[in-house]
């Protein structure tokens, strides 16, 4: 039997929807309480009497405590397991939630939606990692492209309950993030740590005892090579030159200008079209509940063109789009059709496709040894981005008012994702296994 076929006889057929359920879920729940803060910007700017500049600056802080985390995340995934600390993540999350609820100044707003955000925005590094290592190769772009789709479903359910919810104030509005996350972490007791970390740790112990005809059988199963599995991940990663290092510099650069380009259409969003004077604070809540209601179909379509072209195409497809409809929604965002349609579409391509197809290309860019690791660095680039986003936004918009403000962060940053084309092209289809990474041993790829 070849190692396709070992692999998909290794799949558990329920075991593997439960693990995508969960796993769309707990997403789809961690964009739900970040997309409630985009949404009551506006009614807390309002409360808390704060500039743009400050709105500005509070996300900045939040995006901070998320670049922390991420790499933390990473590393202890690693370490400990990827079960756990997803887990923990969630539980997190549900409890910063909560207390929004009794926030009554700027301060103390900064400081629970800080660590709120870092443990939801976690949930993407683990998931990443945890459903790449459970799926079989030739469905692994279509399966996490389902997972991924969770983040407009996310935005679709906090624009809903924003508008059924904000006329009693927009404290009440974090409550409700609360009861979904604790059904979701109710269920994920039932989760198990993927075969592929559990395997690293056995050859990790044939290697400590020194019993290396133990370490060379384990490493036939799942191409690991014991000369590196007790190797430090950050060592592997930065201090080795190669293709590996390469790789995750080149997707490290890609995510820092697609996440800073982001804050644009997918934060600042709100307020920005609110202070406008065009748009009111309903209906731009409108426009984000219905942009993510089509996108989800978007996210299954990124999925499956990245399996049929390969998903570095899919990449730069999208990148090619995004500077230009952001340009277009820049001279047609008026509350009329033409705003609908333009956004409807940018929405799509800062979501939709590049994310369908790019967080699968995360989880097989590396090999098991450092994936975690990796992966988890590159949430923390996705952060960064943010960060350098909300930092540029905030400077920019005080100095030069809102409309130069997009024109430098929508449109100027979202130029630098076309470096996706120096990527490298990986086929579709394969085990993680057979990736070449340029790390593995010849015996383990013959």
């Amino acid at each position: 039997m070849n190692l396709v076929g070992r692999m998909q006889r290794n799949v558990d057929r329920h075991y593997l929807p439960w693990l995508i359920g969960l796993a769309l879920a707990g997403w789809a729940l961690a964009s739900y309480d970040f997309n409630l803060l985009v949404l009551t910007i506006p009614n807390i700017s309002k409360t808390l009497h704060l500039s743009a500049g400050r709105v500005g600056s509070l996300v900045f802080f939040v995006y901070a405590a998320e670049f922390v985390m991420a790499l933390l995340a990473g590393r202890v995934m690693d370490a400990w397991g990827r079960k756990g600390v997803w887990q923990y993540t969630l539980v997190g999350a549900a409890i910063f939630t909560g207390l929004t609820f009794f926030v009554n100044s700027f301060l103390w707003l900064v400081v629970v939606r800080c660590l709120a955000s870092a443990f939801a925005q976690t949930e993407l590094a683990i998931s990443v990692t945890m459903v790449t290592e459970e799926t079989p190769g030739e469905r692994r772009g279509l399966l996490y492209s389902v997972v991924q789709g969770g983040w407009p479903l996310g935005v679709f359910l906090a624009s809903a309950i924003y508008s059924l919810t904000i006329g009693y104030g927009w404290h009440v509005v974090f409550l409700f993030g609360v009861l979904p996350i604790l059904v979701v972490i109710g269920g994920r007791f039932f989760l198990r740590e993927p075969e592929r970390w559990e395997h690293l740790q056995e050859v990790r112990e044939a290697k400590s005892d020194h019993d290396s005809r133990k370490a060379r059988r384990l490493m036939r199963r799942y191409s690991i090579d014991p000369e590196t599995a007790n190797a430090t991940p950050v060592r592997r990663l930065f201090g080795e030159a190669g293709p590996v290092r390469r790789q995750l510099v080149l997707l490290s650069v890609v995510w820092l200008f697609y996440a800073a380009s982001f804050t644009a259409t997918n934060v600042y969003i709100t307020d920005w079209l609110t202070r406008s004077g065009v748009w009111t604070a309903t209906g731009a809540a409108h426009l984000l509940l219905v942009a993510a209601g089509v996108g989800f179909g978007f996210y299954v379509v990124g999925g499956w063109l990245g399996e049929r072209s390969g998903r570095r195409e899919v990449l730069i497809g999208t990148a090619c789009l995004v500077a230009p409809l952001n340009l277009a929604f820049y001279f047609f965002h008026p509350a009329d059709a033409w705003g609908w349609l333009l956004y409807v579409a940018v929405y799509q391509v800062t979501n939709g496709t590049w994310s369908g197809a790019g967080y699968a290309y995360w989880g097989e860019s590396f090999p098991t040894e450092v994936r975690g690791t990796a992966i988890g660095w590159l949430g923390g680039m996705f952060a960064l981005g943010l960060l350098i986003g909300a930092g540029i936004w905030t400077i920019v918009i005080d100095a030069a008012g809102r409309n130069v403000a997009w024109l430098v962060v929508a449109v100027g940053l979202a130029v630098g994702q076309l470096l996706s084309v120096f990527l490298r092209h990986i086929d579709p289809g394969q085990e993680l296994e057979a990736v070449d990474t340029g790390s593995a041993p010849e015996s383990a790829t013959a």
